[in-house]
């Protein structure tokens, strides 16, 4: 079912959901969101950012904001997942707003992540495959990489998350302005997005997930990996980063959170319940 909101109405999320050359799983992706979140009782939109895609991706992108109301497009000539998620971001109603992957979402992660929200006032949650209690069953070659990536975030930028990749929900009114400071696209945008709003104060929460791979990497790893340590140390000159230091000095500062939605979530979870139960 729809909210039966409309375009011009804030909507309670925004999933954003950069799409390059994803012909074989975005339907069933976008199918289970749609289903999945509007159990949730949320008003929603998702959008597909496609990007340089080469195998029909557009094609069956627009076919699917054609039969469900809640997804719509933007479209990229250039295949590029940063500038595909800064866009998403740039163009999201939401209040609160979900970067998901075609092959990488999880709807317990968005539950925990709009509690955190609203308990903690957080304006970003970050799902780590680093954290304590986190489920990595990717292969071992690709867990290294990702274990040699958070190490050398923490040694050259000082990043205080575990895990700076992957799926993430943010306060729209807090990290919009935030995000769209950031210079940096393809794999870097996401750090430079963390470490920004680490930088100005955003309370930043990351949460334990289990990750597999569902596909091989469509990309070398390592001719990626040598390009994206160059865009680092350009990051580090960029934003003067020190190899050491925490949060000290840095000032809180008031943060939208979307309490009243989570709140009427709750609200129908439990008027559902109880219309279920047996008089």
């Amino acid at each position: 079912m729809t909210s039966g909101l409309t375009r011009d109405a804030e909507l309670d999320l925004s999933i954003v959901l950069p799409a390059h050359n994803e012909i074989a799983l975005l339907g069933s992706t976008v199918v289970n969101l749609v289903s999945g979140v509007s159990e949730r009782g949320l008003s929603f939109e998702i959008i597909i950012v496609e990007n340089g895609s080469r195998d029909g991706t557009l094609r069956l992108a627009h076919l699917l904001a054609a039969q469900l109301p809640q997804v719509r497009v933007i479209t990229q000539p250039k295949g590029d997942y940063g500038a595909a998620l800064e866009a998403g971001i740039a163009a999201a109603t939401g209040r609160a707003v979900a970067t998901f992957d075609v092959d990488f979402y999880d709807l317990s992660f968005l539950d925990q992540a709009l509690d955190h929200i609203e308990r903690n006032g957080a304006g970003l949650v970050v799902a780590s495959k680093r954290a304590p209690g986190a489920d990595d069953r990717r292969p071992l070659s690709r867990r290294a990489l990702t274990w040699a990536f958070a190490s050398t975030l923490h040694a050259l930028l000082s990043l205080e998350v575990s895990d700076a990749h992957g799926m993430k929900l943010i306060d729209r009114a807090e990290l919009a302005p935030i995000a769209a400071q950031a210079t940096f696209r393809d794999s870097v945008f996401d750090v430079e997005l963390v470490l920004r709003a680490e930088r100005a104060g955003v309370t930043v929460v990351e949460i334990p997930v289990a990750v597999s791979e569902r596909r091989p990497p469509r990309t070398s790893i390592w001719r990626r990996s040598a390009r994206t340590a160059l865009d680092l140390l350009r990051l580090r000159s960029l934003l003067g980063a020190e190899t050491s230091g925490g949060r000290s000095g840095r000032t809180a500062r008031a943060r939208s959170v979307v309490t009243g939605r989570v709140a009427a979530l709750r609200a129908l979870r439990a008027r559902r319940t109880s219309a279920d139960r047996p008089a």
